[in-house]
């Protein structure tokens, strides 16, 4: 049988099975060629927030078809992405008033470092031209992005000796619920690599609360507080990057929002579209974006991807903030939660197994970390069985499910992940 032409994302191609061919999928299930119908415990990759085939969902798409598909943002504009971006300032924390549209998480942080680094520029700081990054840190796989993540435990070390150096600070390691005294030692760390480097850098990179690729750490509240703070104290801009994290993932509508904190500049991706298209949103606050006001036209900002803003991505991004705050979102992000902590922390059995170092929530989202990452080989072929779709990287065997997820349905996937380590 010839090879197929079409090149997988992070797969040996010469020893991968032939994938299975999603032909559709409904409410938190995709359907495979044959009829067999998966449980979608990652809501693919984490973006698939209100699960498949929503109806208002694919309505929006439709009508916004039948209007306008795409139009350059370059010296145009149109309404769809004028009310997303109304949409946006209103829902984030306050201050970020000034949006910049991108196709992808990637893309939109590397818009936020190069606003960071011309922001300095424009500021006289011309030397502040690094980023500070966090260990255990994944931004995305774009050029930009692969110098700002994990160094030595990331997915980009082939690429080192191509991308550019820049300083990282250790990752935090108190847990969401620590309390302050036990934050102190991050704080000092993160304030000990500022003292050495604040001089080069333009900004500190964060996912606030939840370090998701790189192995879904969870982390405190009172870490970005000291951040936001930090940052300040060393003429540094904070940006957080809720690619992942925002749209509820962690309990509330934004993990700056457990904190109270507004970043200088915000990344939305994943969730922006109930991932029913590629897009992604930049936020800046009013001292960033004045930056560049000027007379000089080389002040302005120097990007300009051509989907950005796109019609169909802007339509169906309102329409799934709709639905998200229609339907009480945050309310049923709470029942999963619910769930998660019962299941997953409080079974005594799965945290004593001798193969497991430890079991963690936040929001929606949970993870069993196991010592040894082959105690995992098979997984996700078990939970396949057991007619749900997990995809274990690494030590890390977790959940992100679609917020439309039944009781039943998490108790479904939350079953398979402990049968794994409790019924073979």
């Amino acid at each position: 049988m010839p090879a197929s032409p079409l090149w997988h994302p992070y797969a040996q191609m010469q020893t991968q099975p032939v994938p299975p061919t999603v032909v559709g999928g409904q409410g938190a299930h995709f359907t495979l060629a044959g009829g067999e119908r998966l449980l979608d415990a990652t809501c693919s990759w984490w973006c698939m927030i209100h699960g498949y085939g929503h109806p208002r969902l694919v309505a929006a798409i439709q009508a916004q078809a039948e209007t306008l598909c795409h139009v350059m943002l370059g010296g145009l504009s149109h309404e769809p992405a004028q009310r997303l971006a109304e949409a946006l300032v209103r829902i984030t924390p306050p201050g970020l008033d000034h949006v910049f549209f991108s196709d992808s998480g990637s893309v939109g942080m590397e818009v936020a470092m190069k606003m960071a680094v011309q922001y300095q520029v424009l500021e006289g700081r011309p030397e502040k031209h690094r980023m500070l990054s966090l260990m255990r840190a994944y931004h995305g796989d774009t050029s930009g992005c692969m110098a700002v993540c994990d160094p030595e435990e990331g997915m980009h070390s082939l690429f080192a000796g191509f991308l550019p150096s820049h300083p990282f600070a250790p990752a935090p390691t108190a847990p969401y619920d620590a309390p302050p005294e036990a934050v102190a030692a991050d704080i000092q760390a993160l304030r000990a690599t500022l003292e050495a480097h604040h001089h080069e850098v333009a900004a500190l990179l964060m996912e606030p609360l939840l370090q998701a690729a790189g192995g879904l750490n969870m982390t405190s509240p009172h870490y970005l507080r000291a951040a936001r703070e930090l940052c300040d104290e060393f003429d540094v801009l904070l940006v957080f990057d809720e690619v992942a994290t925002g749209f509820g993932r962690t309990g509330r509508m934004f993990a700056a929002d457990h904190a109270g904190v507004t970043p200088d500049i915000m990344v939305l991706s994943k969730g922006l579209t109930g991932g029913y298209l590629g897009h992604a949103a930049t936020l800046a606050t009013g001292r960033v974006y004045d930056a560049f006001l000027s007379d000089d036209p080389n002040h302005a900002f120097m990007h300009g991807p051509t989907f950005m803003g796109n019609p169909l991505a802007c339509r169906v991004a309102l329409e799934s903030l709709a639905v998200f705050e229609e339907e009480d979102y945050l309310g049923k992000i709470a029942g999963l939660n619910a769930i998660l902590r019962a299941e997953l922390l409080e079974d005594a059995a799965l945290n004593a197994h001798p193969a497991v170092n430890e079991a963690r929530v936040l929001g929606a989202t949970a993870v069993i970390e196991v010592k040894e990452a082959a105690s995992l080989d098979g997984a996700q072929a078990f939970a396949r069985e057991r007619g749900v779709w997990l995809r274990p990287f690494g030590r890390w065997l977790y959940t992100m499910p679609a917020y439309i997820t039944t009781p039943e349905e998490m108790r479904r996937i939350t079953g398979a992940m402990k049968a794994w380590f409790l019924e073979r």
